[in-house]
């Protein structure tokens, strides 16, 4: 199961990469002398980059055992390895005995929150077992 960004943060990346786009290719045409200036495109592609790898992966996932927290380098934590859930004001860790998880809850949309709640409950169920 896929927990999904908010809309809000995929927009933002996708106007940021456009800015930086149209930065750099203004920037470009009028002093292509200077090479800081495709630091302007470097920032887009980097921003295109993010929305591209949120678009596709969103921001968790609970599949075969396994939670995925999706960043450039996505982090992995397995299921049976889980010892413990709390919540620290709106996020929650994720702890096991040598890792840490930290799920931000504002990155996500809310009926995946929702999902997202049930499957903790769920999970701090199995653990209290």
């Amino acid at each position: 199961m896929k927990i999904r960004y908010k809309r809000r943060i995929l927009r933002w990346n996708f106007i940021f990469g456009i800015f930086w786009l149209i930065l750099g290719i203004i920037a470009i045409t009028n002093s292509s002398n200077n090479y800081f200036n495709f630091g302007y495109l470097i920032a887009a592609f980097i921003y295109f980059t993010k929305y591209v790898l949120k678009s596709k992966n969103q921001y968790l996932e609970f599949q075969n055992g396994v939670i995925t927290l999706y960043h450039f380098i996505p982090k992995k934590l397995a299921i049976r390895d889980l010892k413990s859930i709390k919540q620290k004001g709106k996020d929650y860790l994720l702890i096991s005995d040598d890792y840490q998880l930290i799920i931000e809850t504002r990155f996500i949309e809310k009926n995946s929150l929702k999902d997202f709640k049930a499957i903790l409950k769920h999970l701090k169920s199995d653990l209290n077992k």
